[in-house]
């Protein structure tokens, strides 16, 4: 019983919502007309008496006169400024610009770390050459755990691969 009471009294809470979101003008017949569509484009700002809180009307130029239209070539598109809404679109814009800003932040923040990686590679790149250059003997542990002294061969593969990743990421 108190939840069909609950329900009751919210949906009375909810009924004004719809009106909100109606358009009221004055037609050329002079009589109020009340819809949820936004009044037609020959209806002046003027006679335009309520709008919902989120519309904003266009501005559209006027057509040109009928002589005219047939002599002269097509006019051309009407520029965005001029068919935007403002107070909509700065917000929009707004959004727009700092997503954007926010996306060369973290499109940066990448890049530097990936620039860093490489960097970092390089210096042990070069400092492991710079191990293999110099004949002192050196050992790896294999992968039953054993330690094994490099041999001629494997030093020479290991300097190849290591000047490799020089020429790659020392740039």
């Amino acid at each position: 019983m108190k939840l069909a009471h609950l329900l009751v009294i919210g949906s009375v809470f909810l009924l004004p919502l719809g009106a909100q979101a109606q358009w009221q003008w004055i037609d050329k017949d002079n009589k109020k007309v009340f819809s949820d569509q936004p009044p037609p484009i020959d209806i002046p700002e003027k006679n335009i008496l309520r709008r919902p809180s989120t519309a904003k009307r266009l501005n559209f130029s006027t057509p040109a006169p009928e002589g005219a239209a047939k002599d002269a070539p097509a006019s051309p598109a009407p520029t965005t400024a001029a068919a935007k809404p403002s107070g909509v679109d700065k917000e929009l814009e707004e959004k727009a610009r700092k997503a954007e800003e926010a996306e060369k932040a973290k499109q940066a923040a990448e890049a530097q770390k990936a620039a860093q990686a490489k960097a970092d590679n390089c210096k042990r790149a070069r400092e492991g050459k710079a191990t293999m250059d110099s004949g002192i003997r050196l050992a790896r542990v294999n992968a039953q755990g054993e330690r094994e002294i490099m041999d001629d061969d494997t030093r020479a593969a290991e300097q190849k691969r290591l000047q490799t990743l020089i020429d790659s990421d020392c740039k």
